[in-house]
């Protein structure tokens, strides 16, 4: 007969606790999306509280996805953040196994060099006088090059490389693999975990980047990221940013939107892509860093 395991009443509390640490993050985020699909007429009526969209109207994503900059900006936000990932992992893994090779040579004053870029940020001057001088001044490259490799991810995935054993790399020596082959064999299956994780790191930092864009990405309106005009319209109030310039719809039309609802349209269409994300990631943490592997 089986023991059926008590639940303590300690468990029930901190159960209960997360569960509303839970609702306090849920909540907001679907009475975001149930004002911005519910009718104009509607949406400023309905409480904080309220998770269900009322008369549903596709208008403000209709207005918000018209507009002839946002699309191209998604699009430039979406290459960014998946060209930028990449070269982030790809230098990020190969930085992190060279530097955990015991035959390094200058493997500490290199180190020391990382951690003193990472603590002591030169600043934007410099950068943006080597952008200029590089003439990558309104190209997605000065956005995605400026921030390769973060030093403090890099020493993350040194942690799970340095967990691989010894005795996998010795034998895949002995049967002749080069580094690109045991990086790619041995090192990246067996830190999926910790691939997952910089990963995730990387992409939402990669999205949510509006500051450089602002600068770099200037030469013309269509060059901009999502983020930039998500922060005009949002926090600046700058409804110029979502309708001015825009005659897709007559001025009744216009005249019944209600802007808390189409800001609440412009907050899920530039968070959805970044969530599709997750699932993705996800299902490559695992439970140990080396499961599957051979243990020492």
């Amino acid at each position: 007969m089986k023991h059926r395991r008590s639940i303590s009443p300690g468990q029930i509390v901190l159960v209960a606790f997360l569960f509303f640490i839970t609702l306090t993050m849920l909540v907001p985020l679907l009475n975001i999306l149930a004002k911005s699909l519910s009718s104009p007429e509607v949406s400023p009526l309905m409480g904080g509280l309220t998770v269900l969209p009322q008369d549903i109207d596709l208008i403000n994503y209709k207005i918000v996805l018209s507009h002839p900059v946002l699309v191209p900006a998604l699009i430039n936000s979406i290459i960014i953040t998946l060209v930028g990932t990449l070269i982030n992992i790809a230098l990020t893994t190969t930085a992190a196994y060279a530097l955990t090779r015991p035959n390094l040579t200058l493997k500490r004053p290199l180190m020391v060099f990382l951690i003193i870029m990472m603590l002591f940020d030169p600043g934007m001057v410099p950068e943006y006088v080597v952008i200029q001088q590089l003439g990558l001044m309104g190209s997605k490259w000065s956005v995605i090059l400026v921030t390769a490799v973060n030093v403090y991810y890099l020493v993350i995935m040194m942690r799970y490389f340095e967990k691989v054993p010894q005795s996998l790399v010795e034998a895949a020596v002995l049967d002749g693999a080069n580094h690109i082959q045991m990086l790619t064999k041995i090192f990246y299956p067996l830190s999926k975990a910790g691939i997952a994780t910089i990963t995730m790191f990387y992409a939402v930092v990669r999205w949510n980047e509006y500051f450089r864009a602002s600068i770099y990405l200037t030469k013309k309106s269509t060059d901009t990221v999502l983020q930039v005009i998500l922060r005009q319209f949002v926090v600046l109030g700058d409804t110029v940013s979502i309708i001015g310039q825009q005659n897709v719809y007559d001025y009744n039309t216009m005249a019944r939107v209600d802007y808390g609802a189409l800001k609440g349209a412009t907050i899920i269409v530039a968070i959805v892509p970044i969530l599709i994300l997750y699932p993705f990631v996800l299902k490559f943490y695992a439970k140990d860093v080396m499961a599957g592997g051979i243990k020492e």
